[in-house]
């Protein structure tokens, strides 16, 4: 812990005076809400993780939040141990969403028609259907990866999935964050999604988000 702040504005020049690894940062706060804090210490200090601790979980908080760069999204109802292990967990390069927060994300896309001509239950494997233009510049590897880290895989989860070395999944993200212009795995799952590339899975007669 090398320091805190009452809002926005003082955690923004907190930051570039202190250049944490990690920012534990609110939504709702006076002077600067938290999002514009979040662009302002992403901007001058783009290796910092942000983990955003709320009791709102509002989806336009939760879009604006990763979309500006955050890297975890959790609410104030979190265990101190959790918290602890998210800090923690960000300042490695993961991303973190609660998980009442993963599902509300991802029920938007459950619908037929956002799955950018997805023919059957589930999403077709990468590199089977219509590549979206967002994703041209992958390969059908690297899309493959995508796929499987928009549904939740770790590294070793992948290597495991793929049959490959953990050393050859870890520059297959590399590249696709590179070639997106992704800074960590939370936007990589909203690319995912948002791309069509994934579609979550539902059981037979389950309502969407089920």
């Amino acid at each position: 812990m090398v320091g805190e702040a009452a809002d926005g504005a003082q955690a923004v020049a907190a930051a570039r005076t202190l250049r944490p690894d990690v920012v534990l940062m609110d939504i709702r706060m006076p002077n600067m809400d938290g999002l514009e804090a979040t662009r302002r210490i992403l901007e001058h200090l783009p290796n910092c993780k942000v983990l955003m601790l709320t009791t709102f979980d509002l989806d336009r908080y939760v879009y604006s939040a990763l979309a500006i760069g955050a890297s975890g999204f959790l609410l104030k109802d979190v265990t101190p141990e959790h918290l602890a292990a998210a800090v923690r967990l960000v300042d490695t390069g993961d991303a973190l969403l609660a998980p009442s927060i993963t599902r509300r994300l991802v029920e938007p896309f459950a619908g037929p028609e956002r799955r950018h001509g997805a023919g059957g239950e589930h999403s077709a494997p990468a590199g089977q259907e219509a590549v979206p233009p967002d994703l041209a510049a992958l390969t059908p590897g690297e899309r493959e990866v995508l796929s499987l880290m928009g549904r939740g895989l770790s590294n070793g989860e992948l290597a495991a999935e793929l049959t490959l070395s953990e050393a050859t999944v870890k520059t297959h993200v590399v590249r696709i964050f590179a070639k997106l212009g992704l800074r960590d795995r939370a936007q990589a799952v909203v690319v995912a999604y948002e791309t069509g590339l994934v579609s979550p899975r539902r059981r037979e007669g389950s309502r969407p988000g089920e």
